[in-house]
């Protein structure tokens, strides 16, 4: 199997290149190394791939419809996993016309060039944050998702209702996964788990929204990517997936585990909370686990003792 794999130097994208790898996979990485942190975070992401002859990494935009075109013209994918995006909630809230831009219009190009090229297999990376603050708990996919409080969670949903018209109209079988705060290895150093963590390392104080009791469903890596390649293998039709721990954790008890795994302790600077941000996150995963056989395994100690072997590890 082939595919073109967008945001392959990412957090998610670089673990799911290298299981595809492992599983005889051809893979073409498409990664505009977007600034939003350093490129060698991005190269070293991307170190294990690079030593396998079935992968090929392409610098490129998911804009650029050209690029795209080209690059689905002449190779033969069975599948378009498409992970790119404008990443972060709070930074959307200053630059919303920023991710309308990469996320929707580079959502379409993706979306094009599978209907152009008979691209049938298409997975979208989504985001719990399509549920804003949604009342009732835990978040299933049948829920109303019409009122996103971020430019990012609103760019998300666009993106589903866009993969639905695509699946509907051209006979392309689309599954979008809606991620719950994963964590893990080479998470991004601006995600909660990667800074707290290097600032109570270092000595410095971790700025805490609220008073701590904002709730996020943490899952971790290896358990995000078993349910990915679960979808692969189970993409038919239209689908929506939650894919968490549903295990969620306040922040001020994910802060003392956090401070366990480092054997150090946190000074905390509280702060407002920030708009956009949701109260609490919490996956309702039977539908991905009657369907797909999802089977989130990693809890928040665990989870949190192998990121900190590998912070300590690459820092």
């Amino acid at each position: 199997m082939k595919a073109l794999l967008t945001g392959a130097a990412g957090f998610i994208g670089s673990h799911l290149s290298e299981r595809l790898l492992s599983k005889g996979w051809e893979i073409v990485g498409l990664d505009n190394f977007d600034s939003f942190y350093s490129r060698e975070t991005k190269e070293e992401n991307l170190s294990v791939c690079r030593s396998s002859k079935q992968f090929n990494l392409v610098e490129g935009d998911i804009r650029d419809a050209e690029c795209v075109d080209e690059l689905c013209g002449k190779e033969n994918f069975d599948f378009i996993i498409h992970l790119a995006a404008k990443a972060g909630v709070r930074p959307s809230i200053e630059d919303p016309v920023g991710y309308q831009d990469v996320n929707i219009k580079g959502t379409l190009v993706m979306l094009e060039a599978a209907r152009k090229h008979r691209i049938k297999k298409f997975i979208f990376g989504s985001s719990s944050s399509v549920y804003g603050n949604n009342e009732k708990v835990p978040f299933s996919e049948s829920d109303n998702v019409d009122f996103p409080i971020s430019p990012y969670a609103a760019t998300k949903k666009a993106d589903e209702l866009l993969c639905h018209t695509y699946s509907h109209l051209y006979d392309i079988d689309m599954t979008c996964l809606r991620f719950f705060t994963v964590y893990g290895p080479r998470q991004r150093p601006d995600l909660a788990i990667h800074k707290f963590s290097k600032l109570i390392e270092s000595g410095e104080a971790i700025p805490v929204f609220g008073d701590g009791s904002m709730r996020r469903d943490f899952t971790y890596i290896d358990d995000i990517i078993d349910g990915v390649l679960a979808a692969i293998d189970n993409c038919k039709g239209y689908e929506i997936y939650n894919l968490g721990e549903s295990q969620p954790v306040r922040l001020d008890e994910l802060i003392k585990a956090i401070e366990q795994a480092l054997g150090k302790k946190a000074t905390i600077n509280r702060l407002p909370v920030q708009p956009g941000d949701v109260r609490q996150t919490y996956a309702d995963v039977s539908k991905a686990i009657s369907k797909l056989g999802y089977s989130p395994k990693v809890g928040i100690k665990e989870g949190l003792s192998e990121f900190v072997k590998w912070f300590r590890k690459s820092s």
